[in-house]
């Protein structure tokens, strides 16, 4: 547990809203590795990470991931991956989110809730989404790659 961020922080910097940092357009990641894309506040104080990770073996896993300062987890969408198992022993099947929680970074995982993600067997949708909800609001432009 790192205890880097108070719950306050952590829910003010995934509240904040933030864009990218280059316009230049980003490959779809290839199964079995990720790509991170930079972001920043619109006011440019600080600095975030968007995650897009792919599984090798199950296709259709997929991670989507807002970190701040380089290594604090903010949020994490989980798409046909395994159960996961919380601090107090509750299993929440996949998908779910995490988000930060004082104390315990990113060890929490809950429902998605469902009237803020649409459709998460669409990939597309899946990070369209997710990125609203971390309030990206100037998103990178993904493209498919030769594999994608």
């Amino acid at each position: 547990m790192s205890g880097e961020l108070s719950q306050s922080e952590a829910d003010h910097l995934l509240g904040l809203k933030k864009k990218r940092r280059s316009a230049d357009n980003v490959r779809w990641p290839v199964p079995g590795m990720k790509v991170c894309v930079g972001l920043l506040s619109m006011d440019e104080k600080e600095e975030f990470f968007l995650d897009v990770g792919r599984g090798q073996i199950k296709l259709t896993k997929l991670t989507l991931q807002n970190r701040a300062r380089s290594t604090v987890i903010l949020a994490r969408l989980d798409i046909d991956g395994p159960p996961h198992r919380n601090p107090d022993d509750h299993e929440v099947p996949c998908p779910h989110i995490h988000l930060y929680r004082e104390g315990f970074d990113d060890k929490w995982a809950f429902p998605v809730p469902a009237e803020q993600f649409s459709d998460l067997s669409d990939r597309r949708k899946a990070l369209a989404d997710f990125m609203r909800f971390c309030n990206i609001v100037d998103p990178p432009h993904f493209e498919d790659g030769l594999f994608s």
